[in-house]
């Protein structure tokens, strides 16, 4: 049975290739079947749709994009009425574009990237500024208040101490009025005292006593009584008791003195005792001149250094005065100089923060997807590479 089966299984196959292989049936296979007229039944070469498709599948498999440009391809692909050399001519073309594009992506990215880092930096260093600018407007406005009270303060000082340099002026002058009239009062007392004790001695103690000094006679006077005239009588002394001793000398005439007592009888003993206490007197009241003048002297010293340390003092407050008030002006100036910067400052801040926002809209598209981007147009430009290779190999046998 299985010799049996087997012969008529290789029969059959004869037949069919008898069938095949006669003159009519290979006839009819030239007009339906492609392939030269040399071809065989069984050396059928590939059909143009089945290159196409073949095509096709290497294009859609390989790529990892969705370009519409890739699209038209496909569908010319599958549509299979248009010729290989206008595919592969679009093929080039649009791998040419391709390449372009990523190009202006390579060369866009690297502008942004750099205008990025750039506007970054000048943002930074205008908020820098701004911030330095406005310490400084701080510290200007501070300094204004700091220096507006420091020349207020030395004002007052300088009104004060003028004051105080009156107040001492007077003060020193009424001291040394009553120290002047005091210490005269006193001087015309020991003299008034030791022209009593001489006249005391004139009587009690002749050899003590000392006689005025003898009138100088002017040469007017020597000459007269050189020709034998006489003298104009002088004047009584005035002064106290007519001694010629007296404060303030008013033209008047002094009182006459008492009337002597010819009944009086001289004491000697009590004339010594009233000598001695004038002595004392005396010597109290010089002591107390000596006193007075030491002060005085005293007085005028510490009133002359203190009118020097308060010129000193004036000179230097009002130099610190006029330093403030001309470091005020130069603040003044500065604060307003820093405002009108600062202004200028902001505003250019917000043109570079406009600026940014602007390249952030145009930029930041690209740069995030910049690798998908690069990397679908790698796909189909490596797609459309084989789906080319397939094309141009439509004439060699698959």
């Amino acid at each position: 049975m299985y010799q049996k089966m087997q012969g008529e299984e290789l029969l059959a196959l004869a037949d069919t290739i008898k069938i095949l292989n006669d003159d009519d049936a290979l006839e009819l296979f030239k007009k339906t079947l492609p392939g030269s007229s040399a071809s065989s039944f069984l050396q059928i070469q590939v059909t143009a749709q089945t290159v196409m498709r073949k095509a096709m599948t290497a294009l859609s498999d390989s790529r990892r994009g969705a370009d519409p440009r890739v699209d038209l391809i496909e569908v010319a692909l599958r549509g299979g009425k248009v010729g290989f050399e206008k595919i592969i001519k679009l093929i080039d073309e649009l791998t040419v574009a391709l390449k372009k594009e990523q190009e202006e992506d390579d060369k866009k990215k690297e502008w942004c990237e750099a205008e990025f880092d750039k506007t970054e930096d000048t943002k930074k260093v205008q908020q820098q500024d701004i911030s330095d600018l406005e310490t400084s407007i701080d510290d200007a406005e501070e300094s204004i208040t700091n220096l507006k009270a420091e020349i207020e303060a030395l004002d007052d000082g300088i009104k004060a101490l003028d004051k105080e340099v009156g107040d001492a002026t007077e003060t020193r002058k009424a001291e040394h009025e009553d120290f002047t009239a005091t210490y005269a009062a006193n001087t015309a007392a020991v003299d008034l005292l030791k022209f009593a004790k001489n006249r005391l001695n004139k009587f009690y103690n002749p050899k003590l006593y000392k006689p005025p000094a003898k009138r100088e006679l002017s040469e007017d006077e020597q000459i007269t009584l050189n020709m034998g005239g006489t003298l104009a009588p002088t004047a009584a002394p005035g002064g106290i008791a007519g001694t010629g001793i007296g404060l303030v000398q008013d033209g008047a005439a002094p009182p006459p003195p008492p009337a002597a007592n010819l009944a009086y009888k001289t004491k000697g003993e009590e004339s010594s005792g009233v000598i001695q206490m004038i002595d004392n007197l005396v010597n109290d009241v010089e002591k107390e001149n000596q006193v007075m003048k030491l002060e005085e002297e005293d007085a005028q010293d510490d009133y002359e250094k203190f009118m020097s340390d308060a010129k000193d003092k004036r000179a230097a407050d009002s130099k610190s005065m006029s330093d403030a008030e001309g470091a005020l002006a130069d603040t003044t100036e500065q604060l307003v100089t820093d405002k009108g910067s600062l202004k200028d400052k902001n505003i250019e801040l917000m043109e570079t923060e406009k600026y940014l926002s602007g390249l952030h809209a145009d930029c930041d598209f690209l740069i995030k997807y910049y690798d998908m981007r690069k990397e679908a147009r790698t796909g189909e430009i490596d797609a459309m590479g084989k789906a080319k290779d397939v094309l141009n190999g439509a004439d060699y046998s698959l």
